[in-house]
């Protein structure tokens, strides 16, 4: 895991489109989840999907914490160190994907950032891929709605 930590962060990064403070969270809930149930991570059939299915019940369920429907983000935070979302993603598309839920989010993140074809995807989020399907097209009208919203309001 020490040598993956990386790619880790990475995805949970793009998972929570670009908070870096969110995404150390979620790698570590996922690394402690994997040495919890360390048994069926070396079973699994597929390690990569396992970890990447951990991460987004992680998010998910981090979404659904009551306290924080009531924390409110700011732009700049005071202790932000550096590597915020900027040097991950366009800002405009961090701020886009920020409005999707988080399977929709992470349907995203997988077939378009990990390359992962619909059966991978659907096994990483534990989903039939027929959902996979509706939830990457759902989320890219979304996402086509948002941006182009944001690109006429530059206009004006």
């Amino acid at each position: 895991m020490a040598e993956r930590r990386g790619r880790l962060l990475h995805t949970a990064r793009l998972l929570t489109a670009g908070d870096a403070h969110l995404a150390e969270d979620l790698v570590q809930t996922a690394l402690t989840k994997l040495y919890v149930s360390w048994s069926a991570f070396r079973r699994a059939d597929n390690p990569e999907g396992y970890v990447r299915r951990v991460l987004v019940n992680a998010l998910v369920d981090e979404r659904k914490r009551i306290w924080r429907r009531f924390e409110r983000s700011v732009p700049e935070p005071p202790d932000q160190a550096g590597g915020g979302p900027a040097e991950l993603l366009d800002p405009e598309l961090a701020t886009a994907l920020r409005q999707l839920p988080p399977k929709m989010r992470a349907a995203i993140v997988f077939r378009f950032f990990h390359e992962l074809d619909v059966a991978q995807t659907a096994a990483a989020l534990g989903v039939s891929p027929g959902t996979v399907k509706s939830q990457t097209a759902r989320a890219l009208d979304k996402l086509r709605a948002i941006l182009t919203t944001t690109t006429l309001q530059g206009v004006n």
